[in-house]
Formats: structure tokens, C-alpha cells, sequence
């Protein structure tokens, strides 16, 4: 039994590590993303030799997975949590809502206005590149003045600015 419990444990350390390692690779942030490399890799070696020692069971076996899955879950609830980097919006609107621009303006986001022409009429794509932690906010405002609007969203990976220049 304490073979399980420490499985468990150890695969809901290990998880949610590769899953901070993978963010800050991603973000390109190695000297971080090495470091938790350094200790996922001794949490799952430690993992592993526990399953394969030559006393697995099936039980072991299905709780070193579930708990795999279960880590996935709680990495992803970090990740959300911490809300590391940008992230851009295009958010295309059919008529442009001046009240709508100014209330995003008037919350601290910076908005660009870009005019097009669609099929049926001209398009009006507001450009907004904000701080990943203030998309909940974001998305609040869009419901309230253009809840019938076309939203696209990436993350840049590389962007330049003024040093002293906040994104929101």
C-alpha cells in the first residue's frame, strides 16, 4: 500500500513538472525549463524504478497511469493559473462599435483598429496584444458589446516594445 500512495505522489509532482518544463521551453525561457527538467527527471526515474522493480502488479501498474493522468490535469490547472506570456486577439467586427473600442481603451487595453472589405460590406478587425493573465477580462467585455463577433487568438513568441511599456 505505501508503494501506491508514493506512486501517486510522486506522479502529481512528476506530471505538473513536465508540464512547467514544456511552458518554459516553449516560451523560450531554457535556463527554467532546465531546471525542472533537473527535477522531473529524478521524480520519474524514482517513479519508474518503483513499477518495474520486479514487484508490479496490475493495481501499480493502472495507479502509476491514472495518477499520470490525473498530474496532466493538475499541470493544466497550473498553467491556466499562472497564465505565463502574451497572447494576441483579433477580434473582426461587421460595423465599427466606437462605445465598444473605448471601453477597451478606457480598461487599459491597447487596441488597434484595422478597416477592411468583406463580402457583403466593410470589416472592422480590432488588434489587441495583452498580458495572458487578463484574458478572462478581455472576454468579458467582448460578451457585453459584441457577443456575435469573430475572435482568433495566438500567442507571439517574439514581440518588441518600449522597455516601460505595459501591455494592458
Amino acid at each position: 500500500m505505501k508503494t501506491i500512495i508514493l506512486i501517486i505522489i510522486l506522479q502529481l509532482l512528476y506530471v505538473p513538472l513536465l508540464t512547467m518544463r514544456t511552458i518554459f521551453m516553449v516560451k523560450n525561457n531554457s535556463f527554467i525549463a532546465s531546471a525542472f527538467g533537473f527535477f522531473e527527471a529524478a521524480v520519474y526515474i524514482f517513479g519508474l524504478s518503483l513499477v518495474i522493480s520486479g514487484n508490479q502488479t496490475f493495481l501499480t501498474m493502472f495507479i502509476y497511469a491514472l495518477s499520470f493522468g490525473v498530474g496532466i490535469f493538475i499541470g493544466n490547472l497550473i498553467e491556466k493559473k499562472l497564465a505565463i506570456g502574451h497572447i494576441t486577439y483579433n477580434i473582426s467586427l461587421k460595423h465599427e462599435n466606437q462605445l465598444f473600442i473605448d471601453k477597451l481603451r478606457e480598461q487599459g487595453f491597447r487596441v488597434t483598429i484595422f478597416e477592411g472589405i468583406g463580402k457583403e460590406c466593410k470589416r472592422y478587425k480590432l488588434e489587441i496584444l495583452i498580458d495572458r493573465h487578463l484574458e478572462d477580462e478581455l472576454w468579458k467585455l467582448v460578451k457585453t458589446y459584441e457577443p456575435d463577433s469573430f475572435i482568433t487568438s495566438y500567442e507571439p513568441r517574439k514581440f518588441k516594445r518600449r522597455h516601460n511599456q505595459l501591455l494592458k
